[in-house]
């Protein structure tokens, strides 16, 4: 297996005196003082001037180069943060910096619910504790072979994080972009505004708002992220032409979202779906669907159990106290308020099934999929709703390519679990408890591969490279060749991927 190369002790020394020298007051300190940690992690390791100082909107920023020659940039903001004034309206333009950002910490997860000790995502993904939590979130992550050379073009992903819209963050410690990096994809992922600060939706904010509606905030979020690539990616090496999005439960949910809004459909050229259901034939929605008028009054009712009388004043509140009053609210009234898209007509004109029955989604090539766990979630793993999907996408000219992630995970008898298959596409079992044998670590690879060739040639089999042991062809789902791509371990251990029907979860899957 691959691990990811430690720093050199050259950069690491670098990076550490920047810190230590932003804890000192600035006040104490000369110029040249100040210069020494910027010199340091420009240079890089010796020998290594491949970490160029690149300006983007907002200002300079220089990342932190790993000796697996990947140059990673953490918490670049791509929205002013959504506080304040701000606070539920559409992303405002960056807020510019002086002097060069060093671009080596993650941003502030969004405001969410603590995870909780002996929870099962808890121990899975979360035990080395949370994030910070803050309104101000608006950040993204790039990891890239090839800073500062917008000759290269290399195809880009943009990742987005699931958590039924209220939890969850772009640097969970299943993700990471370094494998995909190194199989030569620009990887960004990206934090969005979650739960009663991303998806409220109330009446005066409808009447203030430019468009008329309220609500999809933390959508506008991630439609923001996504234009401030094509804008910007170019000095990351990045196509500003080639942006596959993808993303897991609700991200893949947003993924479909994006896939069927005006206002960005028309920026990508693949999207990848896990875990996040198809499409219903008779035209009744999906993840991510709410009434639009519903959600306002819902809003409405959550603001005034508040006793919140004007906008001035819910935008005064503290983030705590307004994140605190839904469960208040749900304490003493047992109504609950959901927060997830809503579809209203600007954003989201339609819901997903509609647009693609009717063929108004992004006309690129389709990657959908689930985990053996989610058929027992509903609707996110309604293999039916998969399948009608691939096929209206081939009686429309187009081509989607279906699959299952049906490996048990070892350690214990969870299965192939809802989000299990994030550790395989990442490549970070090495970050995991579990008691991993070496063919998950080439399962990993075969997924991975799956993953990025989709990205670069807008086919999982693209590009000439041969396939891995264990891997067979994989052709888009149609009614003439109605096959998932199974990723497994099979009978006598080995990685497996080959095409067959979906099998259905038993004990221990």
């Amino acid at each position: 297996m691959t691990k990811p190369k430690p720093e050199s002790t050259f950069l690491m020394y670098g990076r550490t005196l920047h810190r230590v020298l932003n804890r000192i007051s600035r006040r104490r300190l000369s110029p040249i003082a100040l210069l020494i940690p910027t010199m340091l992690l420009s240079c890089g390791s010796p020998g290594d001037n491949q970490n160029p100082v690149l300006t983007i909107e907002g200002g300079r920023i220089q990342g932190i180069r790993t000796e697996s020659d990947i140059t990673v940039y953490k918490g670049i903001p791509y929205a002013a943060p959504p506080v304040g004034a701000n606070r539920w309206r559409e992303p405002q333009s960056v807020a510019p910096w002086e002097g060069v950002k060093i671009a080596d910490n993650f941003g502030n997860a969004a405001m969410q619910a603590a995870h909780r000790e002996g929870e099962f995502y808890h121990k899975e993904f979360f035990d080395e504790g949370d994030a910070p939590y803050s309104e101000d979130c608006l950040t993204l992550n790039i990891w890239t072979p090839a800073p500062g050379r917008p000759e290269a073009k290399l195809p880009v992903a943009m990742w987005i994080h699931g958590g039924a819209y209220t939890g969850g963050w772009s640097f969970e410690k299943e993700m990471d972009g370094r494998v995909w990096a190194e199989r030569g994809v620009v990887l960004v992922t990206i934090n969005y505004r979650l739960g009663v600060f991303g998806f409220l939706a109330h009446p005066d904010l409808a009447a203030e708002s430019p468009h008329g509606v309220a609500g999809n905030y933390g959508t506008l979020d991630q439609i923001a992220a996504l234009e401030w690539i094509v804008r910007n990616i170019d000095r990351f090496g990045g196509d500003p032409n080639r942006i596959t999005i993808f993303g897991q439960s609700a991200g893949g949910g947003a993924i479909k979202t994006l896939a069927a809004s005006p206002l960005s459909r028309d920026l990508i050229s693949g999207a990848i779906i896990q875990s996040a259901g198809g499409i219903d034939l008779s035209g009744a929605g999906g993840i991510g669907d709410g009434a639009y008028e519903a959600s306002l009054a819902a809003g409405k009712a959550l603001m005034d159990f508040g006793r919140y009388g004007s906008l001035d004043e819910m935008r005064a509140a503290p983030a705590d106290e307004i994140f605190a009053l839904q469960a208040r609210y749900t304490s003493e009234t047992g109504n609950r308020v959901r927060f997830a898209p809503t579809i209203d007509g600007y954003v989201s004109p339609e819901n997903f099934s509609t647009a693609a029955i009717n063929g108004r989604i992004a006309n690129v090539p389709y990657m959908i999929g689930f985990v053996t766990g989610d058929v027992r979630m509903g609707a996110l793993g309604a293999v039916q709703g998969i399948t009608d999907f691939c096929t209206v996408r081939a009686d429309a000219g187009g081509s989607a390519w279906a699959y299952q992630f049906a490996r048990p995970l070892p350690g214990d008898d969870a299965g192939a679990y809802h989000s299990s298959e994030l550790w395989y596409i990442f490549g970070t079992l090495e970050r995991a408890w579990r008691p991993f044998v070496e063919d998950d670590y080439a399962l990993s690879a075969i997924m991975a591969d799956a993953w990025c060739n989709f990205a670069k040639y807008g086919n999982p089999d693209g590009g000439n490279a041969p396939l891995r042991a264990g891997r067979e062809l994989w052709n888009p789902y149609t009614e003439a060749d109605p096959r998932f791509m199974i990723f497994k371990l099979d009978e006598a251990g080995r990685a497996s991927a080959k095409p067959g029907e979906p099998e259905l979860p038993t004990a221990g899957n």
